[in-house]
C-alpha cells in the first residue's frame, strides 16, 4: 500500500523519481507498472493490481455499453512502464499531457494499492476546494465501521 505525499519534479526527458517508500512498497511486485491518466491526475498501478481491474472488467458482458465505454475512454489510456536502476519511471508524453503534468508534481499515496501523480498546483487547488468535505468523509468512514 502507498501512503503519504511527496513533492518531486519530472525531468526534461519525462522521468520521475519514485520516492524510496513507494519503491519499498513496489518491492513486493515484479517492478512492472501501469500508468493511466484519469480526470485529475496520473494513476500508477503495479501491473499485478492493474491486471485485477482488467480481469474484473473482462468478467462483465461485452454487450454492456458502459463496459465498452470504460474500455475505450479509460483502459485504453493505460501504458506499461518500469522503474530504471535509479528508481525513476519514464512517463510517456501522451500520459503526461492527459494528466496535465509538466514539471512540479505531488505524488499522493492514499493507502490504496496504487498512487497518484498530480500537477502540484492542481493538487493544491483540489485539496483547498475540498478540505471542507473532510468531516463528512470521516462520518462516512464511521458508518462503514472504521
Amino acid at each position: 500500500m502507498f501512503r503519504g505525499r511527496y513533492q518531486h519534479t519530472i525531468d526534461p526527458k519525462g522521468r520521475l523519481s519514485v520516492p524510496a517508500r513507494f519503491r519499498d512498497a513496489l518491492a513486493q511486485y515484479d517492478g512492472a507498472l501501469v500508468v493511466v491518466p484519469n480526470d485529475h491526475c496520473l494513476e500508477v498501478h503495479p501491473l499485478e493490481e492493474w491486471q485485477r481491474i482488467e480481469t474484473k472488467l473482462r468478467e462483465q458482458s461485452i454487450f454492456n455499453p458502459e463496459v465498452r465505454e470504460l474500455g475505450r475512454l479509460y483502459i485504453s489510456r493505460a501504458k506499461d512502464v518500469t522503474l530504471d536502476a535509479a528508481g525513476r519511471m519514464l512517463i510517456p508524453p501522451d500520459a503526461r499531457e492527459h494528466a496535465g503534468l509538466s514539471k512540479d508534481v505531488t505524488l499522493v499515496g492514499g493507502g490504496l494499492p496504487q498512487f497518484e501523480v498530480w500537477d502540484r498546483s492542481r493538487f493544491d487547488e483540489y485539496e483547498r476546494t475540498r478540505q471542507e468535505r473532510l468531516p463528512s468523509l470521516f462520518e462516512r468512514l464511521s458508518s462503514l465501521g472504521v
